[in-house]
């Protein structure tokens, strides 16, 4: 268990260096061409959830983030000797990816987002949204690979 806590750690402080560098070097709305015209590292301040949705609804988002994250925590917790590695990975990046943009919601109001795709996607994420879609696709891939095992 010791294992899966330091990882949570360690992803959680990776992306909230990254963002704490993109808060305290740039200016809300500032890009930085890494590859032009398809990635850019681009300050956004997003006051919803996922691409944009709920803007400035912060205390509903809060609380039910919280609820969802000690869900989550507390289904792992219960499951995590019967579970896999693929699920347990999954797992450790949804709960630090949750608690990583909980930590600026909770400190700053807003998520910060930096990672812009331009021409692939319409809308700018962060690392801790990485980490949930990450964790998704681990989780998805573990019930294909056991469904196929059935």
């Amino acid at each position: 268990m010791i294992f899966y806590c330091i990882g949570i750690a360690v992803l959680i402080i990776i992306d909230q260096a990254v963002k704490i560098l993109v808060d305290r070097y740039m200016i809300f709305g500032d890009t930085i061409p890494v590859i032009n015209n398809f990635f850019h590292i681009t300050y956004v301040q997003n006051r919803g959830i996922a691409f944009g949705i709920f803007q400035g609804k912060v205390d509903v988002i809060s609380i039910a983030t919280i609820a969802a994250i000690l869900g989550i925590i507390i289904y792992f917790l219960k499951n995590v000797k019967k579970s896999n590695l693929f699920e347990r990975m999954a797992y450790v990046f949804i709960i630090s990816g949750a608690i990583g943009n909980m930590i600026d919601r909770l400190l700053r109001g807003y998520v910060v987002d930096m990672i812009d795709f331009r021409g692939i996607w319409s809308f700018v994420f962060n690392i801790a949204d990485v980490y949930i879609n990450l964790g998704v696709i681990l989780l998805l891939l573990d019930l294909l690979l056991k469904r196929r095992k059935d």
